[in-house]
């Protein structure tokens, strides 16, 4: 069996198996990063390691694999100068890492998940991962943000921190679901337009195409 036959063979499973890398760094070592617990940083590097093996290999792209070493590369730089004197330097470089990544992910996944071909339990957990993916890009452009405009969020000040990245999640997810517990809300019109953007998303994408996709996949399964 060449790549090409093995890639195709397990793209559905990937999905699946990439979601399940995405939770854990996102409701797992996030927060407990945010307890201050410096395993849970390096446990995140060895994470992102695997999502980047995963989507080379679903790809086969080199610039998607180029893109998430980039992205790898600026994490590692930003730990390192996160430890010698936090800065917003670093801050910025882990907003961009996880952007780049972010929209690497997304674009592999979205190929991967509205693909021609049967749509499988496998494929509508890839829908979700994209959706998971979007709120992780929301996340970085709100530090960009932040670190532009300190006083872009009411209840939420970005400055470079183990926690930010536990608050961002949240506050993106929140947005996204449009939770709205009160307790950060956007200030800057261009914060504002962005928490818009991403609500409207988070409202439109299960209604539509996620849905869709599940209609698919148990009328598949009722087929069989």
């Amino acid at each position: 069996m060449d790549t090409d036959q093995l890639r195709d063979r397990l793209a559905d499973p990937l999905l699946t198996a990439l979601t399940i890398l995405l939770v854990a760094m996102l409701f797992v070592v996030a927060p407990l990063q945010a307890q201050g617990i410096f395993a849970f940083q390096v446990f995140e590097l060895v994470l992102a390691l695997f999502l980047v093996g995963g989507v080379f290999f679903m790809s086969g792209s080199r610039w998607a694999v180029i893109a998430m070493l980039v992205a790898l590369g600026m994490i590692v730089t930003g730990a390192v100068l996160r430890i010698r004197s936090p800065s917003i330097l670093d801050l910025n470089l882990f907003a961009a890492s996880w952007l780049i990544m972010g929209v690497t992910m997304g674009w592999v996944v979205a190929r991967a998940t509205f693909a021609p071909g049967r749509i499988t339990y496998h494929r509508v957990i890839g829908a979700v991962l994209l959706y998971l993916t979007v709120a992780v890009v929301f996340a970085s452009l709100y530090t960009f943000v932040g670190t532009l405009e300190p006083q872009a969020f009411s209840g939420m000040i970005v400055e470079d921190s183990p926690a930010l990245a536990s608050r961002l999640i949240y506050f993106s997810f929140a947005t996204m679901t449009t939770t709205g517990y009160g307790d950060v809300a956007p200030v800057d019109p261009i914060a504002r337009s962005l928490c818009n953007l991403e609500a409207i998303f988070g409202q439109l994408y299960p209604a539509t195409l996620l849905a869709r996709l599940v209609t698919l996949e148990l009328a598949h399964r009722e087929k069989d």
